[in-house]
């Protein structure tokens, strides 16, 4: 995070305005925002598929048939097995990463605070966890056990959420990224772009961000799973409109890590390296939950291209 930059409060009819500049001028301005750093984190899928809840873009939903290997939450000595393995690739954030609704939906929320004990126990890595929409005693023993950061998406705006799930809602999300904050945890809360929303409910998102004040934003683009609702989403944004909406959360929230997560490959190359030169300061690498990302030779060599400092 940049403590050194004070944020501003931008109405909706500013925010479009800026949106709409020509590109080379918006990317300028969200330029003026960023450090010279990029922070790398990682993941590992520790309980994949058979989860309750619809959300229209997800390959884990039981709602769908999308022919997804599902499996229980994995043993505590395979966290640590890639963990250690991240840790090598420069990594200095680590995260468990389980589907379902909440932490106790495969009964395992016990064990998940003993992966990040684990973890925690790793010399120089900072333990992160996305297990979903917490109750407060959840969020009070997660803190206790000593997690670092906790991750947890609003996805798209309050505005079009009912559009993208129907079995949790919008303010159900908000209210455990207030519990993280309550607990003093760190939080990482972003969403997803292209599944539908217009250019003003971009707009939203990056004011709604702003209030939730998180620490890291992590960013990312629908990459369309087949028997999904949403399979035949692949037009619902191009290049450009991800780096204006990216430049423009930014510009907004300039305290926050922009992070490329899943979907940056729809970018190009060269835009990929345009966003992190203006706009994005965080990588998540490797692969992601069910889809591909880059291997972590390529993300450091992108690093060093750039010039960035890796923290």
């Amino acid at each position: 995070m940049n403590s050194t930059v004070e944020k501003k409060n931008y109405t909706k009819e500013e925010l479009l305005n800026l949106y709409n500049l020509p590109l080379d001028e918006l990317l300028k301005e969200s330029s003026k925002y960023m450090s010279n750093n990029i922070e790398f984190c990682s993941l590992i899928n520790a309980r994949n598929g058979k989860c309750s809840q619809n959300c229209k873009y997800c390959a884990q939903s039981s709602h769908y048939c999308t022919n997804i290997e599902s499996y229980p939450l994995v043993d505590i000595e395979e966290v640590k097995k890639v963990a250690k393995e991240a840790k090598a690739n420069k990594v200095s954030r680590f995260a468990i990463v389980t589907s379902g609704k909440t932490p106790d939906e495969g009964r395992d929320f016990q064990i998940e605070l003993d992966m990040i004990k684990e973890i925690n126990a790793i010399e120089g890595l900072n333990s992160c966890a996305s297990i979903g929409i917490l109750d407060e005693e959840q969020a009070k023993q997660l803190a206790q056990t000593g997690l670092k950061r906790f991750h947890h998406n609003i996805n798209t705006c309050r505005s079009y959420y009912p559009e993208v799930c129907t079995t949790h809602t919008w303010e159900d999300r908000l209210n455990t990224c207030k519990l993280v904050k309550k607990y003093g945890m760190e939080l990482c809360c972003g969403v997803i772009l292209g599944m539908g929303e217009s250019i003003e409910q971009r707009i939203e998102m990056a004011m709604e961000l702003a209030e939730i004040e998180p620490n890291s934003i992590p960013i990312n683009i629908l990459m369309p799973i087949p028997e999904t609702p949403f399979e035949n989403y692949h037009d619902k944004i191009d290049e450009e409109n991800v780096l204006r909406t990216l430049a423009v959360f930014k510009i907004t929230n300039p305290q926050a890590v922009l992070r490329f997560c899943g979907g940056r490959m729809r970018l190009s190359e060269k835009n990929q390296e345009l966003a992190l030169k203006t706009c994005v300061e965080g990588i998540l690498i490797g692969n992601y939950l069910t889809t591909v990302g880059k291997a972590p030779e390529q993300d450091l060599a992108t690093v060093e291209k750039l010039g960035k400092n890796l923290i």
